[in-house]
């Protein structure tokens, strides 16, 4: 009889599935000069309306250190999809907005992909178990 295989640490697997994440992410996206950080940012700042450096960070706090986060904002200013109306604040350029719709046909393919063979009720087990970690972790301690 064969040993049956160890199963790996949680914490193995959500790094793993997250490195997974951006590296697919990231060659998707790569041909709009885009990565996983920078398509992120461009998500905060298009749902409002002259976004504040301060939230696109408050935003996306636990996706990315400070240094990434700003680096991915000076990028999207640099390459046109945002531009500043006025100080600290960020909003999608007209062309920006275009080329992020058109991005989106991208993204949900690799959505799909992400999930190809799992059940819609197994994917919500998986986030509800997910969400319940991070309450007993960051929640206050009984």
């Amino acid at each position: 009889m064969e040993p049956k295989p160890k199963s790996k640490p949680i914490g193995y697997l959500l790094n793993r599935t997250d490195a997974a994440l951006t590296r697919v992410m990231d060659g998707t996206l790569g041909e709009f000069g885009l990565t996983r950080v920078t398509w992120q940012v461009l998500n905060v700042v298009k749902d409002g309306d002259g976004t504040t450096d301060a939230e696109v960070l408050s935003v996306l706090e636990a996706n990315a250190d400070v240094a990434t986060l700003t680096a991915a904002v000076d990028t999207v200013l640099a390459d046109g999809w945002a531009s500043r109306p006025a100080p600290g604040r960020l909003a999608l350029t007209p062309d920006g907005g275009r080329r992020l719709s058109e991005v989106a046909t991208h993204v949900t393919a690799f959505r799909t992909r992400s999930v190809e063979g799992i059940p819609p009720e197994e994917y919500r087990t998986a986030v509800r178990v997910l969400e319940r970690m991070i309450e007993n972790l960051e929640g206050p301690r009984p």
